[in-house]
């Protein structure tokens, strides 16, 4: 292995191991000459079997990728054939891969798998275009980079090769079991393969289900998630077909399909039905001049779809100040105040803006930002008039589901981020009610919300037994919340609720007057068991770091309940 702060070639200083694999490690390098980092995967001859093969794929390998020029793909800067290894240097990808995101967040939100999908669409579609084509073969989230731009670099070409078209031996390869295609195993493969493998990845982060896995299937995605688009689930079901006659033909028509896939979804289908129907009842023009309205309305909301692509786009910059951000997302929301992307990306800028995380980050003026999405945002119309329009209004019509998933980040926002102690409680509530039919943990949150805010009227008054009640109710909604986090597979949410939770009995012990010491030690112990779990499993520091003031906080309540009910 290369030592730490070793020098390859006389140029390329050796920073950080950064991954490994089974027969090579990839390192983190700078060129301090030229000022530029870089990563240097270095493959040792020892323990490998036959080095002198593996040495000619990886020559075969950084060969294709040199002669490739794509946004999306890394370059090859250097190949160094050392005695006992072999070093290639290439771009340093910086951020985590999609693999990484899944393990940390499970199944990921719909638009931003469609926006990876479109730019793995563009690469793939490039990689085919190719004289000979090349057939990458290995598409997986592992393999997919997810930059801190918010763009991917595909990477790994190990297995890609390039399409010969009368020799069925050179153009097989086995890539990943669960997201290969059937014929990687024993055919031919061509572009269609690619699809297959796209699809498979496809499922994998929209669902948080790997095909890889048992039980290795492919399941229609909204019998896991309802609230997907059905427009969606055609797609991947598409994509992945066992025979290749049966997929998209090419990357160019799946981009397509991509592009509308809202188009495709039923209940689109079943809007643009109703009001095909509305126009041919108040008009009576012929049968020519419905369909010339009907392509035009199709025209025109491809044209909506790209626009609110676009804007989202563009407020991904990270060079933007967050009024400019803000801008392009209220933007996009008039643009289809249908879809959640704009909502939700607004909503996480807020909260990852810079304010004291003591008195949290969600100010009152972005909370009345908020507000204005549900009063409504004025906007001028195609006549130059002034209008209002009431984008949740519209989202809770058309995309209930994706309206609740908006109250309740908004609602979390609230009961965590807000500078405005007293008004916390109130509004999360007020957003957590608009969510929780499809939310029992938002019902929940509702629950101790409006217990904590009776509390709060009896502070300072000899209304006990009322207060004890409320106590009790209170307790009451937090162990089902704790009994709901056991089965749960967010676990930032997990690790949010504990902390509530741990923080309110150390605060308030005494005021669980009505409740059994046992009891309370019991539910402390079943929370300090999940988080100690969860830092023996997680590979990154914050996490362990918020865990250990969980697990230091536990100790500190289990001495105060024993000091209160002496």
């Amino acid at each position: 292995m290369l030592a730490i702060g070793s020098l390859v070639d006389g140029k390329y200083k050796i920073l950080s191991e950064i991954g490994h694999g089974g027969m090579s490690v990839v390192y983190m390098a700078i060129n301090e000459k030229a000022n530029k980092t870089w990563a240097i995967k270095e493959v040792r001859k020892e323990g490998v079997n036959d080095f002198k093969a593996v040495r000619q794929g990886l020559i075969v390998e950084t060969e294709m990728l040199k002669k490739l020029n794509h946004k999306y793909l890394p370059s090859i800067v250097d190949v160094i054939d050392m005695e006992d290894s072999f070093i290639i240097v290439m771009d340093y990808i910086e951020g985590k891969s999609l693999k990484n995101r899944l393990e940390d967040y499970g199944a990921q939100p719909q638009e931003n798998v469609i926006k990876w999908a479109m730019e793995l669409c563009d690469v793939l579609g490039y990689l085919h275009s190719r004289t000979p084509a090349i057939i990458y073969r290995d598409m997986k989230p592992a393999n997919v980079m997810l930059r801190p731009d918010g763009h991917i670099t595909l990477i790994d070409f190990g297995t890609a090769k390039e399409f010969k078209e009368f020799n069925v031996k050179d153009t097989i390869s086995f890539g990943t079991i669960g997201y290969a295609a059937p014929e990687q195993f024993g055919g031919k493969t061509d572009a269609r393969t690619d699809i297959y493998c796209l699809g498979a990845t496809l499922y994998h982060l929209v669902t948080g289900m790997d095909p890889s896995a048992p039980p290795y299937e492919i399941r229609p995605i909204r019998q896991i998630n309802p609230a997907l688009s059905s427009g969606l689930e055609k797609i991947i079901s598409k994509c992945t077909q066992r025979e290749p006659e049966n997929r998209y033909q090419s990357c160019a028509e799946l981009m397509y399909a991509l592009e509308h896939y809202d188009e495709i979804d039923d209940r689109y289908r079943k809007k643009q039905k109703k009001k095909l129907i509305a126009f041919g009842t108040a008009v009576t023009l012929g049968a020519a001049a419905g369909i010339t309205a009907a392509t035009a309305y199709h025209g025109a909301r491809g044209v909506l779809s790209e626009n609110y692509d676009y804007l989202i786009r563009q407020a991904d910059d990270a060079t933007l100040s967050q009024e400019e951000k803000q801008e392009l997302y209220k933007e996009a929301i008039q643009t289809d105040d249908t879809r959640t992307e704009a909502y939700l990306n607004l909503v996480e800028m807020y909260l990852d803006s810079d304010q004291d995380e003591e008195t949290g980050s969600f100010t009152r003026e972005e909370s009345s930002q908020i507000t204005q999405l549900k009063a409504g945002l004025n906007s001028k119309n195609e006549n130059g008039f002034s209008s209002t329009q009431r984008p949740l209004e519209d989202l809770k019509e058309e995309n209930p589901e994706g309206y609740a998933q908006v109250c309740y980040e908004i609602g979390m926002a609230y009961w965590y981020d807000y500078q405005v102690e007293n008004e916390r409680y109130k509004n999360a509530v007020e957003w957590f009610e608009d969510a929780k039919e499809y939310s029992e943990t938002a019902a929940v949150f509702v629950e101790i919300g409006q217990c904590r805010q009776n509390i709060s009227k009896y502070e300072g008054q000899s209304r006990m037994d009322d207060m004890n009640q409320e106590y009790a109710n209170m307790w009451k909604s937090m162990t089902r919340l704790i009994d709901m986090m056991e089965n749960s597979n967010d676990d930032d949410t997990k690790r949010l609720v504990w902390r509530e939770i741990v923080h309110t009995i150390n605060e308030q012990v005494a005021y669980f007057t009505e409740v059994p010491q046992e009891d309370m030690i019991s539910l402390l112990e079943k929370i300090q068991e999940g988080a100690e779990k969860t830092a023996q499993e997680t590979k990154y520091e914050a996490v362990e770091e918020e865990l250990a003031n969980i697990l230091n906080e536990i100790e500190e309540t289990k001495v105060r309940i024993s000091e209160a009910k002496k």
